[in-house]
């Protein structure tokens, strides 16, 4: 199946007032002309406390509790456009960030494209096929299948069915600016190796919401600095929301 963003072209009228309000919350012009809510305008919210499963805090795991001490791994993302660094939510969200981490140090990313960015919106990137930056399939793609180390548990886990991966919905962290948030095709446990970061909040997007879309947040921008990358790559001359002039991915390193 199609690893991908399910909030698609089709869909972007419906989000155009969230998105438009969630800009000038997030202090960047707003792009697109509102047109129908999809829900009532996000605002400002305090940060939340990661969830806990039951079973997590009744069992811990040593390995566990190890990882939710130490500092959480940092990514170093360096495009065409310039570098940007992420820290990467193992201690809240293991499966999901193991995941990503293992694609990165294999090489997985590396010479990849943005295949999708947004103004007002997001910057989705991860598709295999967009190595070629025209592809006209960018954006279906994922990894293969095949078994990763869960980083947080010593165990392992399974990307399978296309390369994907379980979905990792038990940290309620909502898509505020700056956050990496898993892609997937709307249907349950379909993430894959694509991932978005948005620019503004896009609470519409949480998997706690009550919205279709569910995107499990898995990491963030560490500084403004990064955000501000983000939000020129969001604004690039674009074709069908694939940048004209392509933003390569060159590498991105994990720090532990």
């Amino acid at each position: 199946p199609a690893s991908i963003l399910f909030f698609f072209r089709d869909e972007k009228a419906r989000a155009n007032s969230a998105a438009q309000v969630a800009a000038q919350f997030a202090g960047i012009p707003a792009q697109f002309p509102p047109r129908n809510s999809l829900r009532n305008s996000p605002t400002a919210r305090a940060p939340r406390t990661p969830a806990i499963h039951p079973l997590a805090a009744s069992h811990p795991s040593p390995l566990l509790t190890a990882a939710a001490t130490m500092p959480n791994p940092i990514a170093t993302c360096t495009t065409s456009m310039g570098t940007f660094k992420l820290e990467i939510f193992l201690d809240r969200v293991p499966i999901t960030a193991s995941n990503f981490i293992d694609l990165a140090q294999s090489g997985f990313y590396n010479g990849i494209h943005f295949h999708r960015v947004i103004p007002g919106f997001m910057a989705q990137f991860g598709c295999p096929k967009a190595k070629n930056p025209k592809a006209p399939d960018a954006g279906t793609g994922g990894p293969p299948d095949g078994q990763f180390k869960n980083l947080a548990t010593g165990g392992m886990e399974t990307r399978s069915r296309g390369g994907n991966i379980k979905d990792e919905n038990i940290s309620k962290d909502s898509n505020l600016p700056g956050t990496l948030s898993m892609a997937n095709t709307g249907a349950p446990n379909t993430g894959g190796s694509q991932f978005f970061i948005n620019v503004v909040h896009n609470d519409f997007l949480d998997w706690f919401s009550p919205g279709q879309s569910k995107h499990p947040v898995f990491g963030k921008t560490c500084t403004q600095a990064d955000l501000d990358l983000l939000v020129k790559i969001t604004q690039v001359k674009t074709t069908d929301d694939c940048p004209n002039t392509p933003i390569k991915m060159e590498s991105i390193t994990i720090a532990m």
